[in-house]
């Protein structure tokens, strides 16, 4: 019988080993260590850590919490779902305590020595619901994360707001992924200060970044697939952890909506194809075959790979005003898989040289594009895209909360990246009032011509 997994103990100095479920070979630095940090200082509401499966969300909590607090109890609630039950029949705050009690015993001391994490809380909503009386009766200190939460928490639970703070957690970003091969602190600042004054880097340091960031390509953000590329430098591991992963995601639509499970594994199984179209959007009648077939037929399915987290979703907007959210098209989005590691495995496969070495018959358009997308996410932006029947479109479009404008942004992996008619047309289109724009593409040079900055993809890592 497996048992539910509760795990308690005092850890005082640093550990950089985790523990049992997750071996990671190496301690990778994530921003959200800091998040958490800040969050258990300056708030007394419950963090609630919501991502995709495999984006190291138990790990980051463990690591950091037992750094901060000399008791740490996790419950894992998946496991005693599976198995025991004890907390099936908790109703209660009271009932609560006393199956916390009967486990972790002495190891409970009081709200600013222990530390309650609630793992995979998803499998009992009521929970949920019952973080504002736990967070009230101001026993111990909480904190709560799941995978497929995002569903959970948009279905009919009773979201307890005022009491829980969401946080989302995502793959490494690109920053992250320079941080676990060893780039220094000092190095990231300077890429930052870079891009702030708008100039370049050197040659040397160009080429290191872009040798990283066609690595990055190859084994994305996702942790265990970073830490096997890291200990074994051999993509062949890092693929087949990967196809696994996929697989996990698809298995999961399965458990978790079986009237749905062929339509959700159909849509997330057509988002590389469907990247590869020329407006790259999602096109409904390819769906099912069905050219009566529309964006309303499949909202169930398309939430369900939004919430999860295993799909992006950039809408369309057709006249661009900010803030975007308020011109945004229901019916036209395009997905993105939530880790271009996950792409590039299902493209290329075992064949790394399609990226290591730019090979001409290869275009790379949706890699980037994918990319870019996964850092914009990351750094908190909604993703949005210009779509006109008559001009075009543009790759993105970000709030800019500092002129209070758009902020368009057009990605290219070729040579002819100053061709962007679309981006000109939009930039040329005086009712729309938006002056300025980036390119993000190979090129080390940054330079303005006409409003429009051309800056290495790298780059995004700051925007």
């Amino acid at each position: 019988m497996r048992k539910t997994q509760i795990l308690f103990g005092y850890m005082p100095e640093k550990q950089y080993l985790c523990c049992e479920d997750i071996k990671y070979s190496y301690m990778l630095r994530r921003k959200m260590e800091k998040e958490i940090e800040n969050h258990f200082r300056d708030s007394d509401k419950v963090m609630v850590l919501e991502g995709a499966r495999q984006t190291g969300k138990s790990y980051i909590i463990r690591h950091t919490c037992k750094r901060l607090f000399k008791n740490y109890v996790e419950i894992n609630l998946a496991d005693d779902k599976q198995s025991d039950h004890i907390f099936d029949s908790v109703n209660s705050v009271k009932d609560f305590y006393l199956q916390l009690g009967a486990f972790a015993g002495k190891k409970l001391g009081d709200k600013s020595d222990t530390v309650i994490f609630l793992d995979e809380i998803q499998e009992y909503p009521r929970l949920i619901s019952m973080l504002k009386q736990l967070r009230e009766d101001g026993r111990y200190s909480y904190i709560a994360s799941g995978s497929l939460l995002g569903i959970t928490l948009r279905r009919d639970t009773f979201i307890p707001i005022g009491s829980i703070s969401i946080k989302e957690m995502y793959p490494l970003d690109f920053e992250e992924f320079l941080m676990a091969n060893g780039v220094s602190d000092d190095v990231l600042e300077h890429i930052r200060e870079q891009y702030r004054k708008r100039e370049p880097l050197n040659e040397a340091l160009h080429k290191t970044m872009m040798t990283f960031f066609r690595n990055y390509l190859l084994v994305g953000g996702l942790p265990d697939s970073v830490n096997t590329y890291l200990s074994s430098q051999n993509m062949t591991k890092v693929r087949e952890l990967q196809r696994d992963i996929r697989l996990l995601y698809t298995d999961d639509a399965a458990r978790y909506e079986q009237s749905k499970k062929l339509l959700i594994r159909r849509i997330y199984e057509m988002i590389p194809s469907q990247m590869g179209n020329k407006k790259k959007r999602m096109v409904f009648k390819d769906i099912e075959d069905n050219k009566n077939r529309r964006f309303s037929d499949y909202i169930d399915e398309f939430d369900y790979l939004i919430d999860s987290g295993i799909a992006l979703d950039v809408r369309a907007i057709t006249n661009p005003k900010f803030p975007l959210v308020e011109s945004v098209s229901k019916n036209l989005l395009k997905l993105y898989m939530n880790d271009v590691g996950l792409l590039t495995s299902v493209l290329y496969g075992p064949n790394i040289n399609a990226i290591l070495s730019e090979q001409r018959s290869v275009n790379l358009g949706s890699v980037y594009e994918s990319v870019v997308a996964q850092e914009l996410k990351a750094h908190g932006h909604r993703l949005f895209y210009y779509d006109s029947k008559k001009n075009g479109e543009v790759d993105f479009l970000i709030d800019d909360y500092d002129t209070l404008n758009v902020l368009p942004i057009e990605v290219k992996s070729g040579k002819d990246y100053s061709v962007h008619r679309s981006l000109t047309h939009f930039l040329e289109t005086k009712d729309f009032g938006v002056e300025n724009a980036i390119v993000l593409c190979n090129d080390r040079e940054v330079r303005v011509e006409e409003g429009i900055t051309y800056l290495p993809i790298y780059y995004s890592m700051c925007i």
